[in-house]
């Protein structure tokens, strides 16, 4: 009888342990996110490759924080498409999969790109060019690496259309997630297009559409799901 009771429990309590997981997880990576773009910012100042230069050797120990912040974001973020497709999957099985894998995909190539930056390091610790070619190779691996963010961040939009669209259907979760975050999809996507076809718009539709992506996980760690809608999947 006991067992049986405790069986229960753990059925109500695990779709809520999985959402406020996730919805911490997804929390985490907003301030890794942030201080990566405040290095960028600060260290990067595209069309002057001496001045950039000159902040990534005065701030060697700053820029190196950032690409560890954003492999340590990268790492983290595996788990969260994971515990999503537990949450979701009763919904949707193979959208549910479907999310996992898109989201998935951008993070090899997230790691991949870092050795850009690894590079433009690995130059000015001990490449033997004159100064004005060494700032050209350097920003030449920036700028490498600046391509590289915008082909991954298509799969970071990508995976936000079948989770917008599972908590959509779900019911446990609040529609207007799903709203928002299917809309932050394309704002990504339109991002990333631009950037490669009309390289001389600095069109940045992402920074007006990824609202969606700080209310969820605050719902998920606030309120969790409505276990009983969640359960209805599980019958």
């Amino acid at each position: 009888m006991t067992s049986n009771k405790s069986n229960a429990n753990d059925s109500k309590t695990s779709p809520l342990h999985n959402a406020r997981v996730a919805g911490i997880i997804y929390l985490c990576l907003v301030p890794l996110n942030i201080f990566c773009l405040f290095v960028t910012s600060k260290l990067v100042l595209p069309g002057d490759p001496a001045a950039t230069v000159t902040n990534i050797l005065a701030s060697e120990g700053l820029f190196r924080s950032g690409i560890v912040a954003f492999l340590i974001g990268q790492t983290v973020f595996i788990l969260l498409p994971l515990l999503l497709y537990k949450l979701l999957k009763p919904v949707n099985k193979n959208l549910a999969l479907l999310m996992v894998i898109l989201a998935l995909a951008g993070v090899p190539i997230a790691f991949i790109n870092e050795l850009n930056q690894f590079a433009a390091l690995l130059l000015l610790k001990g490449a033997a060019f004159q100064p004005d070619q060494l700032n050209t190779q350097v920003m030449f691996f920036l700028d490498m690496h600046k391509h590289g963010i915008m082909i991954a961040q298509i799969f970071w939009g990508l995976w936000l259309f079948p989770l917008g669209y599972l908590i959509f259907k779900s019911g446990f979760i609040p529609k207007v997630f799903g709203i928002l975050l299917m809309i932050g999809c394309f704002g990504y996507l339109i991002d990333s297009f631009t950037f490669f076809l009309f390289p001389n718009l600095d069109v940045k539709i992402g920074r007006f559409t990824f609202i969606g992506e700080l209310l969820l996980p605050l719902w998920l760690v606030i309120k969790g799901v409505n276990v009983e809608k969640w359960e209805k999947y599980t019958v």
